[in-house]
C-alpha cells in the first residue's frame, strides 16, 4: 500500500504531534508500506530518508500561520498514493490532501491531534468558523475515516456530529536507554543545581494557555511542600520562560519555581520525582506516556485520557477542581511510594502502547476504508 502522511510542520515548537507523526510514519514503513512524509517549513531541506521512510519539506508560503505551500500543493497533485492521511485541522494543507484524495479517488484519513475537543474547538472559534469555510472547504464533510488516539478523543469527533468511521490507535512510546537518561540527568544538574538534593515535580510541555501554566504556578504555591522544586520546562508560546519567572517573583515564589526553554534541550524526565500536567484537554499526552516510561508517576487532569492510573495506582487522573488537593497529597508521598508509583506505570505504558501496535492498527483501518 502507498500511504502519503501528511502534516503542516514537523517543527520542535509545535510539541507533540512533530514526535508522533514522524514515529507512526516510520513504524508503517517498517511494516513494508510505501509510505512519503511530506511536511512544510520556512527553511526546507532536501528530502531525506529514514529506514524505508521518505520524508519531504516544502517552502512555506506566507502567511506561514496558515502553512500554504505551492510546493506542496504541486507534490500532492501529481501524487499517486492510496491513502491520504492528513494531521491537524485548520491549516492548508488540509485542503491540499483533500484534493489529492479526490482527483485520486483515494480515501482521506483525518487525525484532528487534539483539535476537536470542547476547549480546542471552540478556542477562537470564530476564526476555526471561517477556516472550514476558507481554508479548507468541504474537508471535514470528505473525510472517509477518523483517526483518534484515545477513545476519548473519538468521542469528541462523534459529539460534534461527524459519523464516519474511527480508528483508534494510540502513540507510541519507546523505553529510554540507560545512557540517554544519564546524560540527561547530568545535563539538568549542571543547568539547574538548584534540582539536586530536593524531589522535582515537572512540568514538560508547551507553555500554552490550554496547559494551565500560570494556574499550576498557583496551585503549587498554595499546596506544596517548600522543599519540593517546581521545574517547567516547555516550548514558548503564550509565555516565556521569563515571564513565568518574573510571575514567581511577583507571588513571593522565589527558589520554589524554575522556568526553562526546552527547545533543543534534553528531557528532563531522569531527575524527576512526579509529572503534572493540568491541561484543559489532551487527546493523548505523548510527555505523559514518556515520564510513565522514565518511571515518573503522573498527576494529570480528567480531560486527558488517563483514568486509567487511579486504578492502577501509576499515578493519579483527577478533576481539574481536585487539582491542589491531590497535588498536596502526591507530594506528601515517601520517596519510595513514588518510586514504586514510578515503576507501574513504567511498566503499563510499555506494555500498552507501541509504534509497531499503532501501525497495525492504522493499516487495517487504511485496508477497510480502501474495500
Amino acid at each position: 500500500m502507498h500511504v502519503a502522511q501528511i502534516v503542516p510542520s514537523l517543527e520542535e515548537r509545535h510539541g507533540g504531534p512533530s514526535k508522533s507523526v514522524l514515529a507512526t510514519s516510520l513504524a508503517l514503513a517498517r511494516t513494508g508500506h510505501t509510505v512519503e512524509l511530506l511536511t512544510t517549513d520556512p527553511h526546507p531541506g532536501p528530502a531525506r530518508t529514514e529506514d524505508t521512510l521518505s520524508i519531504e519539506t516544502f517552502q512555506r508560503d506566507w502567511p506561514q500561520s496558515l502553512c500554504p505551500s505551492r510546493g506542496l500543493r504541486q507534490r500532492l497533485h501529481a501524487s499517486r498514493a492510496d491513502i491520504y492521511h492528513h494531521h491537524s485541522l485548520w491549516l492548508r494543507t488540509l485542503h491540499y490532501a483533500h484534493l489529492a484524495a479526490k482527483r485520486r479517488a483515494a480515501p482521506l484519513v483525518l487525525s484532528p491531534r487534539g483539535m476537536m475537543s470542547h476547549w480546542a474547538w471552540h478556542h477562537h472559534g470564530g476564526r476555526k468558523k471561517l477556516a472550514r469555510q476558507l481554508i479548507h472547504p468541504g474537508a471535514l464533510e470528505a473525510v472517509a475515516g477518523w483517526h483518534a488516539t484515545s477513545r476519548e478523543e473519538a468521542a469528541e469527533i462523534k459529539a460534534l456530529g461527524f459519523s464516519q468511521p474511527i480508528c483508534v490507535a494510540p502513540n507510541g512510546v519507546a523505553a529510554p536507554t540507560a545512557a540517554d537518561t544519564a546524560a540527561a540527568a547530568a545535563y539538568w544538574r549542571e543547568t539547574c543545581p538548584a534540582v539536586t538534593g530536593r524531589p522535582v515535580a515537572l512540568f514538560y510541555s508547551r507553555f500554552h494557555l490550554k496547559k494551565r501554566v500560570i494556574e499550576l504556578i498557583d496551585l503549587w504555591l498554595e499546596h506544596a511542600p517548600r522543599d519540593w522544586l517546581l521545574l517547567l520546562v516547555g516550548l514558548p508560546e503564550d509565555y516565556t520562560p521569563e515571564v513565568l519567572e518574573r510571575y514567581v517573583l511577583r507571588a513571593s515564589g522565589t527558589g520554589r519555581v524554575r522556568a526553562y526553554n526546552g527547545a533543543g534541550l534534553p528531557p528532563p524526565y531522569a531527575i524527576a520525582s512526579l509529572f503534572l500536567l493540568p491541561s484543559h484537554n489532551e487527546n493523548f499526552g505523548l510527555v505523559i506516556a514518556e515520564a510513565m516510561a522514565h518511571g515518573v508517576p503522573p498527576l494529570v487532569t480528567d480531560t486527558t485520557p488517563w483514568t486509567t492510573l487511579n486504578a492502577t495506582g501509576a499515578g493519579w487522573c483527577v478533576p481539574w477542581d481536585d487539582f491542589g488537593r491531590t497535588l498536596r497529597t502526591a507530594t506528601a508521598e515517601s520517596p519510595e511510594n513514588l518510586r514504586a508509583r514510578g515503576a507501574l506505570a513504567r511498566e503499563s505504558v510499555l506494555r500498552d502502547c507501541s509504534w509497531e501496535n499503532s501501525a497495525r492498527l492504522l493499516t487495517d483501518f487504511y485496508a477497510q476504508l480502501r474495500s
